[in-house]
């Protein structure tokens, strides 16, 4: 996969359903910022949202601004198409990042615009806004 950089899914597989839980995040991220949600009882972060803290049940829940930078926690590289319309979308990296600022919480995403060979497992990344074609996401590129 040499010199091969990390494209975008399609978008044609992402439907946006939100719900009182998550739809802070996405308002946020059409505004170009990462948030995360923290218990306000007792300051556990987590994603994805949920109606109680896993810590100690609360609901209540503060968003709370972040940086946008992270390390890769863990990813894969999708070489191959399960389906044909996603042939021009390879390869992609979906990636679980660990959120600078956020207390340990990850989020799911993917690499963009790098070499694929170039993705490893600590990475240093910045958030970067995809906004073409549908609800803006946040995906992550290597930090400079």
């Amino acid at each position: 996969m040499t010199d091969l950089l990390a494209k975008r899914p399609p978008r044609a597989f992402f439907t946006l359903s939100t719900d009182a839980w998550t739809k802070p995040f996405w308002d946020a991220a059409a505004e170009h910022r990462l948030v995360a949600p923290r218990c306000v009882d007792c300051g556990h972060f987590r994603l994805p949202p949920t109606p109680f803290c896993p810590q100690c049940r609360s609901q209540k829940i503060d968003w709370v601004t972040l940086s946008g930078r992270g390390t890769v926690y863990s990813y894969t590289v999708v070489a191959r198409a399960v389906l044909p319309d996603m042939e021009a979308n390879l390869p992609y990296v979906p990636a679980i990042v660990e959120l600078e600022g956020a207390g340990g919480a990850r989020l799911i995403s993917n690499v963009v615009d790098v070499p694929v060979e170039a993705v490893r497992v600590g990475s240093a990344v910045r958030v970067v806004w995809d906004d073409e074609g549908g609800p803006t996401v946040p995906r992550f590129t290597l930090a400079d």
